[in-house]
């Protein structure tokens, strides 16, 4: 028996992004795999940014006055309806085809409760200046928090950040460091 393709929630935080969110929007419109949900949760932006939200008609989102990133990130992932969750920055994109390849990554193996791909990293142009390949896992790399896989490549099952406690915002202090463009 196979199982079946997950319905892949995408989770971008969001604050006054008018310049950059238009191309991280489009790179997940575009995808060519069909079980997608696209969560936007918005700081309240006033610069022009929700107008480009309503233009979306199958995007879900949400503009309120938050506490910070980490705040927006776990309220998307409350919200998502899909079985996988992945965080993608107001200013970062998805190369075409990459949930396809998450998708079937799942269904091949349906124990895992997250995987992880590389990142692009690219210039105001988009030219490429730094690529990041995560080709393997490395039990140390969690034993001792060094090159942990960015949450933008990261797709983790959505029980499992419930059954963590989600971002615990009030428990600890977090650190974020935000290197990824559209271009």
């Amino acid at each position: 028996m196979t199982a079946k393709r997950p319905k892949i929630t995408i989770v971008t935080p969001s604050f006054n992004s008018i310049h950059t969110i238009k191309a991280t929007l489009d790179s997940v419109a575009s995808q060519d795999y069909p079980h997608v949900e696209h969560i936007v949760v918005d700081g309240g932006s006033t610069d022009g940014t929700l107008d480009i939200l309503r233009s979306y008609p199958r995007l879900v989102w949400v503009s309120e006055k938050d506490d910070g990133h980490y705040h927006a990130m776990d309220k998307g992932t409350r919200m998502a309806s899909g079985e996988a969750v992945a965080m993608l920055n107001a200013d970062d994109c998805y190369l075409p085809g990459v949930l396809s390849e998450v998708a079937v990554a799942f269904e091949k193996n349906p124990d895992w409760d997250a995987l992880f791909g590389d990142m692009i990293f690219v210039d105001g142009e988009g030219k490429e200046i730094f690529r990041r390949q995560e080709a393997m896992f490395d039990a140390q790399i969690v034993r001792y928090g060094k090159n942990m896989a960015n949450h933008q490549a990261l797709f983790l099952k959505k029980e499992v950040y419930l059954r963590l406690g989600g971002y615990r915002l009030k428990n600890s202090r977090i650190a974020a460091i935000t290197n990824m463009s559209c271009g």
